[in-house]
């Protein structure tokens, strides 16, 4: 594996996948004086309306990813389900943040149960499905309801099924298209939240204030902060990020989508899933703080010191979806929001078009935070 320090302003940050993340993190990178260079099959991906470099081709293409490889001073990526093979590939060639391992685990279900597990942090129980055979003896060792989940892939609410009974099993096969796939035991939660951790290549961290995260239509609708739950819980959010960060020997932002449980159990909070790249529900560290997470990725992984992640503003991130970005006008007369879009056309269903961000002094109460 390629090792390197610190990078100098104006070397070249390769960013594999060219959606609204990749844009994100160029556009951080272009504030710190680094050129970027993205990789992504699409022609018309919004990442390249800000880049300094350019290139189309599928993440099998070896030719084309030597020659990206060889025009940057380190990669990153947008996204999880980009081949691990392409990420250790690249990796041989050039620095590439984060390490493909941590890549290769957040992207198979199976492999980050067990590695979750292994390094002691909480987890629903669950069990490995590759037929249907060993979804029956899954549900019959499991307490309904469970979560039928593909081990690879899904998002936003895809690639999953609810069993509540027995008799849900064949659909829910059929949901996951019989791929291979995880069965999780549901734990009754009263909301998610996420953090938001930087790890530096020394080995510091720095962790913005969990968010509560809501979703409409299994997508991410809004995402709070602070997210009113006690200290006690807040620090232990972060102790676990923390011990996940550097189990991995991380470097980079990760996010940690967690479940705050109901009330007298055991521990507080479930590990959902972990996910080693900026992440949706860090948006709102753009506008409410000083160091965004985009911002701090770019640090990261460029051998910079980590900043600071105090917010200066409570606040509220809201996505939009489809034709709400239609809305764009309405948005930009209240003082309150910082408008994002992503220049993604045309709107569809389902799609993330943009978001805003609502800011509010330091200690407003949630009922002001919800309203507006």
């Amino acid at each position: 594996m390629v090792q390197r320090d610190s990078i100098a302003p104006g070397g070249i940050v390769g960013i594999l996948g060219g959606g609204q993340l990749g844009r994100m993190i160029a556009m951080a990178a272009a504030r710190l004086g680094f050129k970027t260079h993205i990789y992504c099959p699409e022609e018309d991906a919004p990442a390249r309306q800000v880049a300094y470099q350019w290139t189309v081709g599928a993440y099998e293409d070896i030719p084309r990813l030597e020659a990206f490889a060889a025009s940057t001073d380190v990669v990153t990526y947008e996204f999880e389900n980009i081949p691990a093979e392409t990420a250790k590939l690249l990796a041989n060639r050039t620095l590439v943040r984060p390490h493909p391992a941590a890549l290769e685990i957040a992207q198979d279900r199976e492999l980050e149960r067990k590695f979750l597990t292994r390094i002691g942090v909480p987890v629903s129980p669950f069990h490995i499905v590759s037929t249907r055979q060993e979804l029956d003896r899954a549900v019959d060792a499991i307490t309904l309801p469970a979560v039928l989940k593909t081990r690879r892939g899904g998002y936003d609410g895809k690639g999953q099924a609810v069993l509540r009974k027995a008799a849900d099993a064949d659909s829910a096969w059929e949901a996951v298209a019989g791929a291979p796939s995880i069965l999780e035991k549901f734990v009754p939660f009263k909301k998610e939240i996420s953090v938001i951790i930087g790890r530096g290549q020394d080995g510091q961290y720095a962790a913005f204030d969990p968010s509560e995260n809501r979703h409409r239509d299994h997508i991410l609708h809004q995402s709070l902060v602070p997210c009113d739950e006690p200290e006690p819980t807040m620090v232990a959010a972060h102790q676990h990020a923390i011990r996940i960060a550097e189990a991995l020997d991380y470097v980079g932002i990760m996010a940690i989508e967690m479940f705050v449980l109901e009330d007298g159990a055991l521990d507080p909070l479930m590990i959902n899933e972990i996910a080693p790249r900026v992440h949706n529900s860090g948006h709102w560290t753009i506008d409410a703080c000083h160091v965004s997470q985009f911002e701090q990725h770019i640090r990261a992984i460029c051998g910079w010191p980590l900043g600071t992640s105090a917010r200066h503003s409570d606040a509220l991130m809201q996505n939009l979806i489809g034709d709400e970005v239609l809305e764009w006008r309405t948005f930009m007369t209240n003082p309150q929001l910082c408008l994002h879009l992503y220049g993604k056309n045309p709107p569809r269903p389902g799609r993330k078009m943009g978001h805003f961000t609502r800011l509010l002094p330091l200690g407003t109460s949630r009922s002001q935070i919800n309203s507006g």
